[in-house]
């Protein structure tokens, strides 16, 4: 049985895309089984109840030599801990190629859309399947969430095209209200501790150039999608020390929490300190008032955030 998963502290996408991607590889007489490699954020149980599936199981480690298979990232850093001693023979992918290393050729489908699940959509199609509309419900729900309703310039023609083709196939005849609804639900925070909506969509990045090791410095970036930001920034003092936790636990040089409107596609991020303060000014130009800088539009973590620091912290020569 091959294990198929997504990335730690996974999100709509990751989730959804191993439960379908699992599916898709057994119907094509590879036996696979989604796993997840965290906890769940707050839409997702929300779109697993809708399409009635149960969640993934929670793995944390697997024998070395294990053959897997990876959607949704493949840098070792968000992913196993010992993914560098398994056996990566597939991958599907939207993000950079990141550190990824194989003992022998693998499948690797890497495109630049906006969710894993609308290269799904392909493979489906390109293996003369048709799609189960359950499968069509968690693809769907995929596309909105990553592409926050083709509010994220990570959007592409083929994020609408696919969300066009799922619909009907997964009963959905409102797409912006089943959208709004799931945003409502990741939204829906209510008491959840801090350092728990910190790593909810959290992310480690090195910056710098690998070739010169001492250079490299080592990031945490979270984002809090909401259609609230008035709770979340109302509870900035926690964030900011669940932030500074996290530095200290995971050895990191530095930590950025951006709060996204949804709705106004606005980027307001938490700064932690002068280290943060520094680069969010040099990398963006963006002042600090009251432990908060304003990213304006950046609301897109993969596409406007991590380039600018990579650029920022591995400058040309």
């Amino acid at each position: 049985m091959l294990p198929v998963f997504g990335h730690t502290n996974p999100d709509t996408d990751a989730i959804a895309s191993a439960l379908v991607y699992a599916r898709l590889l057994t119907r094509q007489g590879v036996e696979a089984q989604a796993y997840r490699l965290g906890e769940l954020n707050f839409e997702t149980p929300y779109v697993l109840r809708e399409a009635g599936v149960a969640a993934p199981e929670l793995l944390t480690d697997l024998p070395a030599g294990t053959a897997v298979a990876l959607v949704d990232h493949n840098e070792s850093a968000q992913s196993l801990a010992n993914l560098s001693e398994l056996t990566v023979t597939r991958v599907v992918d939207h993000h950079k190629l990141g550190d990824l290393t194989t003992a022998q050729p693998a499948y690797l489908r890497f495109e630049p859309v906006g969710c894993t699940a609308t290269i799904l959509l392909a493979l489906h199609r390109e293996a003369g399947l048709t799609v189960e509309p359950v499968d069509a419900r968690l693809m769907l729900s995929a596309v909105l969430s990553d592409t926050l309703h083709f509010r994220s310039p990570t959007t592409t023609p083929r994020d609408r095209e696919a969300v066009e083709v799922l619909a009907p196939v997964a009963g959905i005849a409102d797409v912006e209200a089943y959208a709004l609804a799931m945003f409502a639900a990741k939204s829906d925070l209510g008491d959840t501790a801090a350092g728990t909506l910190l790593r909810m969509d959290y992310k480690v990045f090195p910056f710098g150039d690998p070739a010169t090791p001492q250079s490299v410095q080592t990031w945490g970036l979270g984002v809090i999608e909401t259609t609230n930001p008035g709770y979340v920034l109302g509870r900035q003092t926690e964030l900011l020390e669940a932030m500074d936790h996290a530095r200290a636990e995971d050895g990191l040089n530095g930590v950025l929490l951006s709060v996204v409107d949804i709705l106004r596609e606005h980027n307001t991020t938490l700064v932690l300190s002068a280290t943060e303060e520094k680069v969010l000014r040099e990398t963006f130009g963006a002042g600090t008032q009251g432990g908060r800088a304003d990213l304006g539009n950046r609301i897109s973590r993969k596409k406007q955030i991590v380039p600018a620091l990579e650029a920022y912290f591995t400058p040309q020569s």
